[in-house]
């Protein structure tokens, strides 16, 4: 019904925004990877939307991509989880980085989000797999475990999730997992 709004941003209170769309203000509740990209108040802002219909009430989601807009409608779609629990999702974690735990199955990323439980993570996992994962950047065949494997032992030596997701990255294709330790560890000890 209301898929972008594009106006002044009047207010900002999170999670809520109000923006002016031509005298009209509308209420938008938005994630807070979109509240800290947004402008200051009184300049222009596009947010993509989604209007949810309740009995009680009809409410706004923006977002400042359809990448979010997606990765949220998907999240809704699955049982046990609304519209509050997809935006506490989308403002843990980056749809890339959703993306990345579902294709690693990693529900300890999903935990550290407010309100979301170990088997809600899991149940997160099984329903997104094949929907919103998508292959990783020059990945070849068996690729993703060795990096996954890669990965998980940075994290066991103490690095931060975002050091070890940097050092993977630039690994080749079909490295040993033991090469790819050692190549990561240099990279993070040049950094």
């Amino acid at each position: 019904m209301i898929g972008r709004l594009s106006g002044l941003l009047v207010a900002k209170h999170p999670p809520q925004v109000l923006v002016d769309v031509g005298g009209v203000g509308y209420e938008v509740d938005v994630p807070m990877s979109t509240f800290f990209n947004l402008p200051a108040t009184g300049e222009k802002v596009v947010l993509v939307t989604h209007l949810v219909v309740r009995e009680d009430a009809h409410v706004l989601y923006g977002f400042a991509t359809e990448d979010e807009r997606s990765a949220f409608r998907l999240l809704i779609r699955i049982s046990g989880v609304g519209a509050r629990t997809a935006l506490s999702v989308l403002s843990g974690l980056s749809v890339a980085e959703l993306r990345q735990a579902v294709v690693m199955q990693e529900t300890g990323r999903l935990t550290k989000v407010p309100g979301i439980g170990k088997k809600t993570a899991e149940r997160l996992l099984l329903e997104l797999k094949g929907k919103i994962a998508e292959p990783l950047p020059g990945a070849g065949r068996g690729a993703p475990s060795v990096s996954n494997d890669v990965l998980n032992a940075l994290l066991a030596l103490g690095y931060s999730e975002k050091e070890a997701l940097a050092a993977t990255k630039g690994l080749p294709p079909g490295v040993a997992v033991s090469d790819g330790i050692r190549q990561a560890l240099k990279a993070l000890a040049k950094s």
